[in-house]
């Protein structure tokens, strides 16, 4: 059975053809560069639809009865116009994070890296963030022998500030919001908002070199940032850096206490594997069990770094074939 899987984000598509757990055929699409969702996989699947039994979308953003408006994009995706239009027979759309969460289910221990190292307990609930052009969110609950996935836009809650800094930082962004939800920090333009802010605040630190290379840049600055955060060559990065998986750790947590989420938490996403050696180094699970009367809580709840950049499309992989089960 071949099915059609997506992981549709404001940055990137990413389309697979699979053939049981097997990825046939995958490609990535720039979003942007495309007036809908069809367009991609028009292009994609060029005259092979029929091959396809069915197809399921992740896709950034809420669904709401098989329709989504896509957060970071300007598209309004339908499952039975995709269906129509294409000529598939069954489509499936949920919340990327839905899909990466099942994703996250069925993959085998080396696709994680261990942030907090504790016992899971198999039965207690577990919940997924990860940051990218957004910040995403799902909470998993066990169901018999499966899950129920409660999608989230979690991301969007608003931005509470844990010390002086990060109070300035708000007052900061509030110059240019009017209001400020964790997305505007955690996901890759909140680094580059991170380093305009620790920028501001030390006026003539910036190095010559780094402020050639982001004015030479014709497309996003966030890696650039993020290298010279991990090679600790540049201190305005390296605070960046800093100041952005603190709080990615402090939303982390706050994620894992609102279900008490026993069963772990996984750290997935597009950037979390790029900028691994600073998720590694402290930092994060620091601000992760920093909860006062409730730090011993996330003291034992296990937290691991997805590393597997298809996750999603397994996901959506597999929820497309359990349809074509039904």
């Amino acid at each position: 059975m071949l099915v059609l899987a997506g992981d549709v984000g404001g940055t990137k598509t990413a389309l697979a053809l699979v053939q049981g757990e097997a990825i046939v055929e995958r490609r990535v699409y720039p979003s942007a560069a495309f007036p809908s969702l069809e367009a991609v996989v028009n292009e994609f699947l060029g005259k092979r639809s029929k091959e396809v039994s069915r197809a399921c979308f992740g896709i950034a953003g809420p669904v709401i009865e098989d329709s989504c408006r896509a957060t970071n994009l300007r598209w309004v995706i339908e499952a039975r116009s995709l269906e129509h239009t294409l000529g598939l027979p069954r489509v499936t759309l949920v919340n990327d994070f839905h899909a990466m969460a099942i994703g996250v289910s069925i993959l085998p221990a080396s696709d994680f890296a261990i942030l907090n190292d504790a016992p899971s307990d198999p039965n207690g609930p577990w919940v997924l963030l990860g940051a990218g052009t957004g910040l995403g969110e799902a909470v998993v609950v066990r169901k018999g022998t499966g899950y129920d996935v409660i999608a989230s836009e979690g991301g969007h809650t608003d931005f509470a500030p844990r010390d002086e800094l990060e109070i300035d930082l708000l007052r900061f962004l509030l110059k240019r919001h009017s209001r400020v939800s964790y997305e505007r920090i955690i996901c890759g333009r909140g680094l580059v908002t991170l380093y305009e802010f620790v920028r501001e605040r030390s006026p003539g630190a910036e190095s010559p070199a780094v402020r050639e290379e982001l004015d030479s840049a014709s497309g996003d600055l966030a890696p650039i940032i993020s290298r010279h955060g991990l090679a600790g060559d540049d201190p305005l990065c390296t605070q960046a850096l800093s100041l952005f998986v603190s709080i990615y750790g402090a939303e982390a947590g706050n994620l894992a206490l609102k279900v008490v989420a026993r069963g772990g938490v996984f750290v997935g996403g597009g950037i979390a594997p790029k900028i691994l050696p600073k998720l590694l180094d402290g930092t994060f699970r620091a601000s992760f069990v920093a909860k006062g009367r409730l730090s011993t809580l996330l003291e034992a709840t296990p937290v691991k770094v997805v590393l597997n950049s298809d996750a999603g499309l397994l996901g959506a992989a597999s929820l497309a074939s359990r349809v074509a089960l039904l």
